[in-house]
């Protein structure tokens, strides 16, 4: 005589949603590290203000 035997389900774990990761993140972390140098912005304020953009 055969007993049937019930498989019980194990419960799965449900994690949280995990965040979504920062569009900026990769192409800052591609960059050169130690590569300094002024803005953009600060490029344009010198030109408009007649003085050089960079030093010779």
């Amino acid at each position: 005589m055969k007993i049937s035997r019930k498989r019980t389900r194990t419960q799965t774990l449900k994690l949280p949603a995990s965040t979504p990761r920062n569009p900026l993140v990769a192409p800052a972390l591609q960059r050169k590290a130690g590569a300094h140098r002024k803005s953009n912005k600060a490029l344009r304020r010198g030109l408009r203000s007649g003085r050089k953009a960079e030093p010779e």
